[in-house]
């Protein structure tokens, strides 16, 4: 059995592999929506590259906009954490969408012909995308991985001598503003660039929703006269579980035109065929947390532009494979697997386990 890192690490070099140059459709975008080529690139500096200059050649390969370029050459920092920002959304997408139809297929030309149009599923790209840029650039300040920002910047004189504890908050307030100026702004004059921006700044505010504050007591014999206290990020699993909710209720809209100011305006739409109630109306402007689309995602059951289809997939009895299959049926397969089992930690310093033998039941949608 792959080791729980090795099979990490494994998957983030085939999810990356997958996705060397296919274009995104602006190059205003980065990670999931952008255009760069994701390639394998040196995360250190080779022995025939000047130390001070290392990180310009991982820039350099990185398909950026000439800001963006700037902003990744002038700290040597940066190059990395966009390439930490890219993998942890890759990883994160397709562990949300694992038991769905669509389970953030990323290889081949399905993701440029999903961000080409306006689905749930592309939203949720935009989403999870710019979260993740501004996650691993706040937790690289606090680690000490950047030149330009360190610890998180509140002004209190607490959050100041929370480093002297051991204490060190993610530095939100400079990952929002980097963020904010690495992918600029985005013209609003079409639906779709605005509904782009939106889902965007979506993931941001959850990442900011998201944070927890975190306290340590120092004081003699434990006792907690003096508290110290600093601001963490949420877990970006728990960032992904709550873009993957919105994803779910995301609201098909429109582009309208505001009576009263004569400029344009996002507004929800109804079900074809679908009376407005009785009374008064209820606002039909999405919120700010609401991921937005414009157009019916496919079924995603068989192979087009959009995905591989299902056939093949691996489900779980009475649990999705009925819904992953669409109808179509599963197929079941018995084998026999041996597994790590009855573990225990020996003194010193190791786990010893048996090896256990069974037989399992393996599913598969039919064609």
């Amino acid at each position: 059995m792959l080791d729980g890192h090795l099979l990490l690490g494994w998957l983030s070099f085939t999810i990356i592999v997958h996705l060397i140059s296919l274009p995104g459709p602006s190059t205003a975008y980065f990670g999931l929506t952008g255009n760069e080529p994701l390639s394998i690139l040196p995360l250190s500096s080779q022995p025939d590259e000047k130390g001070g200059k290392a990180h310009y050649k991982l820039c350099d390969r990185l398909k950026l906009e000439k800001k963006q370029r700037r902003m990744c050459r002038r700290d040597p920092g940066v190059a990395e954490t966009l390439m930490e920002a890219i993998s942890m959304s890759a990883l994160e997408c397709q562990y949300q969408f694992r038991f769905e139809r669509w389970n953030c297929t990323l290889e081949g030309r399905y993701r440029a012909n999903i961000l080409k149009r306006g689905f749930k599923e592309t939203a949720f790209l935009y989403a999870i995308s710019s979260a993740g840029l501004t996650h691993a650039m706040a937790k690289a300040c606090s680690a000490g991985r950047m030149e330009r920002c360190t610890c998180d910047e509140a002004p209190d004189l607490e959050n100041r001598k929370a480093w002297q504890w051991g204490g060190c908050g993610d530095n939100l307030k400079y990952s929002n503003k980097f963020v904010k100026d690495f992918l600029g702004k985005r013209s609003n004059k079409d639906l779709r660039a605005r509904i782009d921006m939106h889902n965007s700044n979506v993931g941001i505010k959850v990442i900011k929703a998201g944070v927890e504050t975190t306290c340590k007591c120092h004081g003699v014999s434990g006792s907690c006269t003096v508290q110290t206290c600093w601001r963490q990020l949420a877990p970006f699993h728990e960032i992904g579980k709550q873009l993957k909710q919105r994803y779910e209720t995301s609201i098909r809209v429109v582009s309208s035109t505001n009576e009263a100011t004569g400029e344009g305006e996002i507004s929800q739409t109804r079900s074809q065929g679908q009376q407005p109630p009785p009374g008064p109306q209820p606002d039909l402007i999405p919120r700010t947390l609401d991921l937005l689309h414009i157009e019916d995602s496919p079924s995603f059951c068989r192979p087009n532009k959009y995905s591989a289809g299902t056939m093949a997939r691996k489900c779980y009895k009475d649990k999705n494979c009925e819904a992953i299959c669409c109808g179509r049926g599963h197929n079941t397969q018995s084998r026999v697997v041996t597994r790590p089992c009855q573990c225990q930690v020996r003194w010193c310093c190791y786990v010893e386990c048996k090896q256990c033998t069974q037989r399992e039941e393996v599913y598969t949608c039919k064609e």
